[in-house]
């Protein structure tokens, strides 16, 4: 196992140029696939990821389903090249060893249809009374804003935007003050040019559980976010009752989708603690094909007080086979006021990704909250 993560090491530094020139050398399937879905969290460049894989040789048989597992997890067409001739190349190896067979926690049981009724109808009440509890503040906002022209998921950085927000009654407000660690003066939020969002503090969280909305929900499965158990449905809206709005800047176009996602709540509390969603009705002529958005909530402190408020949100959008990836976090909370005041630190670095990831659900000697009334 050392060997292992020797290898893996040293293919990592590979990818920095610094051991472009290394022989040959030879890896389990393992190995293989840990790299490659490491590569494709870190964006490194596909090429790059494909000339390493060239010049490995393995021990073992590498079966097309993997690559096909690994295509589905993001990895570029030259690594995936790279992969398909190396599966080729070991087809006359034995296959890896089964891993050893472990007893699986699989978590406690999906709750009733009475059960989950009662459960969404907890998680509902504090959706909808979201912002009526939140205090007037001011943060930073940090958008840092990735492109990649080539359409093959090799992104690279474009511009860090610093903002300062304000949520005053119940409405929130941007004001730009920083590009690329250059003070702007009278820039407006919405005419920054590329990929912009808004709408983090409550609008989309309240048009998923409006009732309005329409919203299908379904029991999906048990997790585990940030150390603490979720409750996680399905959840869609079709377009006729959406008001998730898309616009396209050079053409002037505005069209409204319809979307389908995830909501992940805390068992204990009820509360949304993250939601994923997935565009799914825009028009084949419309420019922007594909938006998909997740945004992650956490308590944070604003003055004395703990409230439950916007981490971070991750948008990804394509038009034609031009890919943006905006990450935008939530930083230095503090109470709205006339002494308020903001100190833009462009050195921080983004939010670990083990607080954003899911993890699988855990064992629990506590018994699983259950709901108490019905819907």
């Amino acid at each position: 196992m050392q060997q292992s993560m020797k290898c893996l090491r040293i293919l990592c530094l590979m990818l920095t140029g610094a051991l472009l020139g290394l022989a040959q050398r030879t890896m389990t399937v393992a190995d293989l696939l840990n790299f490659v879905r490491s590569s494709v969290n870190r964006h490194n460049q596909d090429r790059e990821v494909a000339d390493v894989i060239s010049k490995l040789k393995l021990t073992e048989r590498l079966d097309l389903r993997l690559v096909e597992e690994l295509q589905s997890s993001g990895a570029g067409p030259k690594t995936l090249a790279a992969l398909r001739k190396l599966s080729l190349d070991s087809a006359a190896l034995t296959p890896p060893a089964p891993p050893a067979t472990q007893s699986a926690y699989v978590g406690p049981p999906a709750p009733s249809s009475t059960e989950q009724h009662a459960i969404l109808d907890e998680i509902t009440e504090h959706a909808l009374n979201y912002t009526e509890n939140l205090p007037n503040f001011i943060c930073t906002q940090i958008v840092r804003r990735h492109i990649d022209p080539s359409g093959t998921g090799s992104y690279s950085l474009d511009d860090t935007i610093l903002e300062q927000l304000t949520f005053f009654d119940k409405k929130e407000t941007y004001k730009v003050s920083m590009v690329n660690n250059r003070a702007v003066t009278n820039t407006d939020h919405n005419k920054l040019g590329g990929a912009t969002s808004s709408g983090e503090f409550g609008s989309m969280l309240r048009e998923v559980f409006d009732r309005n909305s329409h919203t299908s929900f379904d029991w999906a499965k048990w997790a585990t976010l940030r150390g603490k158990r979720m409750y996680v449905f399905n959840f869609k809206i079709e377009q006729q009752y959406s008001k998730y709005s898309i616009y396209h800047e050079p053409s002037g176009r505005r069209i409204v989708s319809g979307y389908h996602g995830l909501i992940y709540a805390d068992a204990e509390t009820k509360q949304v603690m993250k939601i994923t969603m997935d565009c799914d009705t825009i028009p084949a002529d419309f420019p922007i094909q594909d938006v998909d958005l997740a945004l992650d909530y956490d308590v944070q402190a604003v003055g004395e007080q703990a409230h439950l408020l916007p981490l971070k949100s991750e948008m990804h959008s394509r038009e034609g086979k031009n890919l943006s990836w905006n990450e935008t976090e939530f930083r230095a909370y503090r109470k709205f006021g006339t002494e308020s005041s903001i100190t833009f630190d462009t050195s921080l670095d983004p939010i670990p990704e083990d607080q954003l990831k899911e993890q699988p659900v855990k064992p629990d000697t506590a018994a699983p909250p259950s709901a108490g009334k019905k819907r």
